[in-house]
């Protein structure tokens, strides 16, 4: 008995619809602690970036895994570039007037 080929609604087999995928590395930061002074990479999701009106209430965190601190530091345009593109979690900040 042979099996045949899932094929999608298009006519393309599963098979070949995934045969272009590679396999996905996650994006890894560098990081340093300003308390320990210790460095390190964070997985994306370790860290947090909040994204709010002026280059003052933007910034991203974590916590250090070396002596557990939470850590926060300003994000100007190109790290807030380079966070979300790596899949960092963002809460956009409003502003209350």
């Amino acid at each position: 008995m042979t099996e045949s080929p899932v094929t999608t609604a298009g006519g393309m087999t599963v098979a070949s619809a995934f045969a272009g995928m590679r396999r996905v590395v996650p994006v890894m930061f560098k990081a340093g602690c300003p308390d320990c002074r210790g460095r390190f990479e964070l997985a994306a999701s370790a860290l947090r970036l909040a994204i709010g009106a002026s280059s003052r209430t933007t910034f991203y965190s974590f916590t250090c895994p070396d002596c557990g601190a939470a850590v926060r530091k300003p994000a100007g345009e190109r790290i807030v570039e380079l966070l979300t593109g790596g899949g960092v979690r963002t809460l956009r900040l409003h502003s209350t007037v």
